[in-house]
């Protein structure tokens, strides 16, 4: 078994918790509360700005320049695309952007960046892996069962678009060419960083449906 698949497998109840979860249950028929979505747009616009962050830095420890290049293009058109899909959305139902992160974002932001700051490249690789991978696999999984005329049909379509795909498949590929060259403890250190990561992502949608904010 390939390691990122070793990776995929490990995820797999929190990956189909995701799945289930009301939130995106609710996305797919349209019939999630509107103020539940833009709570979840508000925070990530901040988290999407925080990965950007994050893979400009992990960029600099790159062990070659086609993986540097590919993760600040990542950075650059991945804030781009995020920032048209927020600024639709952000227009059309009058949200106004938010410079406060609330728990969940914040823990995850914060993961991310010190991640990939302070731990060596492939640790931190496996901590922004899970955002590609998890994304592109919930996107596919509620256009098969979104409702005609869904009013969040543009969120669905970013992540089942074929470039975004593409990105997806590299960033795998990065991951696994980058396990082969590692020793065993870091690839159990990659793993659990990888799962981490995906609670994270959780914990992230859970925290809009619930709109769980600071108590102080």
């Amino acid at each position: 078994m390939r390691f990122t698949e070793q990776l995929w497998q490990s995820v797999q109840p929190v990956y189909h918790s995701i799945l289930r979860h009301p939130f995106n249950v609710e996305l797919a028929a349209g019939t999630l509360a509107l103020e539940k979505f833009k709570y979840y747009l508000e925070q990530d616009d901040l988290y999407i700005k925080a990965y950007a962050r994050s893979l400009a830095s992990l960029a600099a420890k790159a062990p070659r320049s086609d993986i540097a290049q590919d993760l600040l293009t990542y950075a650059k058109d991945g804030i781009l695309v995020e920032q048209q899909l927020h600024e639709h959305y952000f227009s059309k139902y009058e949200i106004t952007p938010t410079q406060q992160a609330q728990p969940a974002c914040f823990a995850y932001n914060h993961f991310l960046l010190s991640t990939t700051v302070i731990e060596a490249f492939e640790i931190g690789l496996a901590a922004l892996l899970p955002c590609f991978w998890i994304y592109r696999e919930v996107g596919a999984h509620i256009a098969k069962s979104s409702v005609r005329n869904n009013p969040f049909q543009q969120w669905i379509d970013t992540y089942i678009d074929s470039e975004y795909d593409a990105i997806v498949d590299r960033m795998i590929e990065i991951t696994e060419a980058v396990a082969i060259e590692s020793s065993e403890q870091y690839r159990a250190l990659m793993q659990t960083t990888f799962i981490q990561s995906t609670r994270l992502e959780f914990a992230f949608w859970d925290a809009a449906y619930q709109m769980i904010r600071w108590p102080l």
